[in-house]
């Protein structure tokens, strides 16, 4: 399967101000979200994208929008990794909702909450995770199992389909810290995804691209790839070559 880079959306007005926008049309990225848009051409410059996939929000659209610019790429929308729909929260300062009865179970149960008028945490995962798995089974078929694609959302979204790839309980996942145009990158494999990022705010990322595979016959390509499934015993050793 391919490599998908988790991209936050860079810093918005909403952020800056301290408000949960969550689905609020018109957000979009203040002086600091934009030039962290422009930095991330520069980033990801050793990296070929096979696709990008976006959060239809302009804040995520706006964080792409150089990059695809860039590359002559096209942008393909996707609802199911929408911000989440925080319903009455939305558009509130954080630290009103801070006071709500139900905050405390947003922090320890995030599995138990539906927020009032929206939706629940776990019905975010839900789909946000099989939008990641459809999106990087279809590039997959594409381009090929070395294959890099970028998907653009939130916060909240990222944090959960990491969750699910560290084998992780939904009740757990306010220990993960995704910040404004971090990146996050996930492997996908036949038998387990490999998180090989979280929260990224640094420099180039040449270094997540899957190494090109070796010389080898198509009729021992299954157990090549069988053998990417596998974790390296004792921690990995920094090489970039596949034995």
């Amino acid at each position: 399967m391919g490599t998908v880079i988790l991209l936050r959306h860079g810093r918005s007005t909403a952020n800056s101000s301290g408000v949960l926008a969550g689905r609020t049309p018109g957000v979009g990225l203040d002086d600091t979200g934009r030039a962290q848009a422009e930095a991330l051409v520069a980033r990801l410059a050793t990296v070929s994208l096979a696709d990008v996939v976006t959060s239809p929000l302009l804040r995520c659209r706006q964080s792409v929008a150089p990059l695809v610019k860039d590359r002559g790429l096209t942008v393909r929308p996707e609802s199911r990794l929408s911000e989440v729909d925080y319903g009455d929260w939305r558009n509130r300062e954080l630290k009103s909702l801070a006071k709500e009865p139900l905050w405390p179970v947003v922090q320890a149960h995030p599995s138990a909450v539906v927020f009032p008028g929206g939706e629940g945490l776990a019905q975010v995962q839900a789909r946000a995770v099989a939008a990641v798995r459809d999106h990087d089974a279809r590039v997959t078929a594409a381009h090929g199992d070395d294959a890099v694609w970028l998907a653009c959302t939130h916060g909240d979204v990222i944090k959960a389909v990491l969750a699910d790839a560290l084998g992780q309980h939904l009740d757990l996942f306010q220990r993960i810290v995704v910040e404004p145009a971090s990146v996050s990158v996930i492997r996908y494999t036949e038998t387990r995804p490999f998180v090989l990022r979280m929260n990224d705010c640094g420099g180039e990322l040449g270094g997540i691209v899957p190494p090109a595979p070796s010389k080898t016959s198509k009729r021992s390509r299954p157990r090549r790839r069988r053998a990417d499934s596998d974790a390296a015993l004792g921690g990995a050793t920094g090489r970039t070559d596949r034995p």
